[in-house]
């Protein structure tokens, strides 16, 4: 048995140096052995050495950079067995190096479920984290309580400090605290819930607030709890009111149908309505629900894009939708009606998708950037492409997405499309209908955008395309 002694249950690198010289020397799975130093089982660094790599032995070989993304996810998960698992697929890929495509394998598909369960206890993370304000010598300094479903803390810190910069916070958790000074991030050893502060004196604004924003005629208890999930409800201040909210919600739904119907002041919605735009409203905030999502991007300024739309668009079709289509952004009719793919290229796309055997109402349809880029020529507005700023400042808003509706697979439409769902720039036509790996164990898929077969000036082009886009898409559906 070949022993290799990692420094911590999150030791990427070191499990990473270990397993390539484990398999240049050709250690067996069922012979290698991981153990986190500390922990059972440790020994010395290697228990039974492997046999160093001869002349005649390949002395190195490469693994795609899908295997590697989803393995830095899946070091994360609590589960005893992912160094074993993460092992066996390096053993394989050297003699099946598309391994990591064929997702119905069932160490590939294992691989990509951890890692997806990690991409989604970092989102709750950054959901469900509640700073508490404590004063000290030095200032003041916020402070959370976190229990993470896995061990994202190092991963989903650098968030904590992008969001809150100008602030000193720390997070504890029980296997270790990240702290922020306001120059550096830092981690420490683990901590105790009574380390943290109990409550601060904006906790009572915070309960208030939520109590405010209840909607009771949208209760969805048991989606509410797939979002909330009640292991995190010890930590929220808010979730102490919630049996109570649940339990008069009947009641005022009935009280708010009888009551008559108000309208709002004109003279008080014309004043307000122009201050609405330069509101400068919280576009860093994450949201639980698409309901939450749509006001949010509205309010979006984290780029100059929405002062000449009309309104952000934000992405139509169920929550739950195993397929998710990406366009570039909104048209000049998406913008007016603000809603995704209504236009001549959304046409297209319909027509498409039926012939295809896909029911556009089973899809999840949004646009990576969610304001119209345009340009005036005249009494029109002509599309201008959004450059990779727009694009990545926007990226907030389809991660989110993306993390609500949890799609099986998410189809790119075009090149910048697939540079914010891949995160890279991809050749449309090399990597259309190839399915693609992403990091939360989904996969995704890129083919043209519709406007492309609009756009071809020969009747013949424009029918061998069309005919690709849907083969395309009968692709998918055999895939879902």
């Amino acid at each position: 048995m070949a022993t290799a002694e990692l420094a911590s249950e999150t030791d990427f690198d070191g499990w990473r140096t270990a397993a390539r010289a484990f398999r240049l020397a050709g250690v067996e799975p069922a012979a290698a052995r991981f153990v986190v130093a500390g922990g059972e089982g440790t020994g010395s660094l290697f228990d039974d050495a492997p046999v160093a790599p001869t002349g005649g032995q390949e002395v190195a070989f490469t693994v795609p950079k899908a295997f590697v993304d989803v393995a830095r996810e899946v070091i994360l998960h609590r589960s005893a067995d992912r160094f074993d698992l993460l092992y066996r697929l390096l053993w394989r890929l050297r003699d099946e190096p598309d391994l990591m495509k064929v997702t119905s394998d069932a160490d590939v598909a294992d691989a990509l479920e951890r890692a997806k369960n990690v991409s989604r206890a970092s989102h709750k993370m950054k959901a469900f984290v509640r700073f508490r304000l404590v004063e000290d010598a030095e200032g003041e300094t916020y402070v959370a309580w976190f229990e993470p479903a896995h061990r994202v803390l190092e991963k989903t810190s650098g968030f904590f400090m992008r969001r809150f910069a100008s602030m000193r916070w720390s997070i504890l958790t029980p296997e270790g605290s990240a702290f922020w000074d306001g120059d550096s991030l830092t981690f420490g050893p683990g901590a105790r819930a009574e380390d943290a502060p109990q409550d601060d004196e904006i906790e009572a604004f915070w309960k208030t607030y939520y109590a405010s924003t209840f909607n009771p005629a949208r209760l969805k208890t048991q989606t509410m709890q797939g979002e909330m999930p009640k292991r995190y409800w010890k930590n929220l201040p808010e979730a102490a009111l919630i049996p109570e909210l649940i339990a008069a919600s009947r009641e005022r739904t009935e009280g708010m149908v009888e009551r008559a119907p108000t309208r709002p002041n004109a003279r008080l919605t014309a004043a307000i309505a122009p201050d609405a735009r330069e509101s400068g409203l919280d576009d860093a905030r994450i949201v639980s629900n698409l309901e939450e999502l749509r006001p949010a991007i509205q309010g979006c300024r984290r780029c100059p894009l929405w002062r000449d739309a009309t309104q952000g668009v934000c992405g139509q079709g169920p929550v739950a939708a195993k397929l998710m289509i990406v366009g570039e952004q909104p048209g000049d009719q998406e913008d007016l009606a603000g809603l995704p793919f209504v236009g001549p290229a959304g046409q297209v796309l319909d027509a498409a998708l039926e012939e295809a055997g896909i029911d556009r109402s089973d899809v999840y349809v949004t646009n990576a950037v969610k304001h119209f880029k345009h340009e005036p020529s005249g009494k029109r507005r002509l599309h201008k492409t959004p450059n990779a700023g727009e694009v990545t400042a926007c990226r907030w808003w389809l991660d989110q997405e993306r993390a609500i509706v949890r799609p099986a697979l998410t189809l790119a439409l075009g090149a910048t499309a697939a540079f914010a769902v891949l995160n890279q720039k991809v050749a449309v036509m090399k990597t259309r209908g190839e399915p693609l790996p992403l990091p939360d164990g989904s996969r995704a898929m890129v083919t043209v955008h519709p406007s492309y077969l609009l756009r071809l000036p020969d009747e013949e082009a424009r029918v061998r395309e069309r005919a690709a886009f849907v083969r395309d898409l009968v692709q998918i559906r055999a895939l879902l």
